[in-house]
């Protein structure tokens, strides 16, 4: 085991065990602090590095090559949900000037048309350029959940192109919702309902059975009054009932 002396350190630490109190205790001479310094410093680089690599790259994306020219496909905001707004996105590059290296394909889609297609449906795209060379984006509000593609055709720098690339399927809602919105839920609604009709309905057949402790001086308009505030909770009920399925 290497020790504080072998890394040219003068310091070092021991650690004791007292068996009469049954306990340890750690006694620090002195420290190291240049190997301490060296491990944050290392120790530090390494979180950052692995903190800033996190979500760099969408790994949902679908890449095809046409000759020499790679194309990458997917969605701005990965996973796509129906109904919120995200971006179609594509990046094309080519082989750099070096070895190795690579670099953006500008002014594509001045030759080349792109649409995007789900089912027997497809839809022309209007194509933005993004700062980054290469790469460009389309606005779109995905209104269904499935399988969508994206359709190149055209000529890239002379080079024909027409391919059709699948992208990540559209999610519904349920995975980003909270507080959930299941069927859970929806049955609790429906049986606080029944609840409540159960209820007008005991108070009804009361009143009408005699039961009620309406006041003998002003029975007719007493039982008419009970009986138009229980046809005002029956219709609020209805209209619960209502909202409740236009909510689905």
């Amino acid at each position: 085991m290497m020790s504080c002396q072998d890394l040219r350190c003068d310091y070092y630490l021991i650690g004791c065990f007292d068996k009469s109190k049954f306990h340890i205790r750690i006694i620090i001479i002195s420290q190291c602090y240049t190997l301490i310094v060296k491990i944050l410093i290392i120790s530090g680089v390494i979180v950052t590095l692995l903190l800033a690599g996190v979500g760099i790259e969408s790994y949902g994306h679908t890449t095809v090559y046409v000759e020499e020219y790679e194309i990458e496909t997917g969605w701005g905001v990965e996973p796509p949900i129906v109904g919120i707004r995200n971006d179609l996105v594509i990046k094309i590059i080519e082989p750099g000037g070096t070895p190795g290296t690579v670099k953006g394909v500008t002014q594509v889609f001045g030759n080349v048309d792109a649409s995007v297609s789900f089912g027997g449906a497809s839809k022309s795209l209007d194509i933005n350029s993004d700062v980054r060379p290469g790469y460009y984006f389309s606005p779109i509000i995905p209104t269904k959940t499935g399988s969508y593609s994206v359709s190149l055709q055209g000529q890239i720098q002379g080079t024909p192109i027409d391919v059709k690339i699948p992208i990540e399927d559209v999610e519904p809602t349920g995975i980003l919702d909270f507080p959930p919105t299941g069927s859970s839920s929806s049955s609790t609604d429906i049986a606080g309902i029944k609840n409540a009709i159960s209820a007008i309905q005991h108070d009804v057949s009361t009143i009408k059975s005699g039961q009620a402790d309406i006041p003998s001086g002003d029975g007719g308009a007493a039982y008419e009054y009970a009986i138009f505030g229980m046809s005002i909770a029956v219709a609020a009920i209805i209209l619960a009932v209502v909202a409740m399925v236009k909510r689905r």
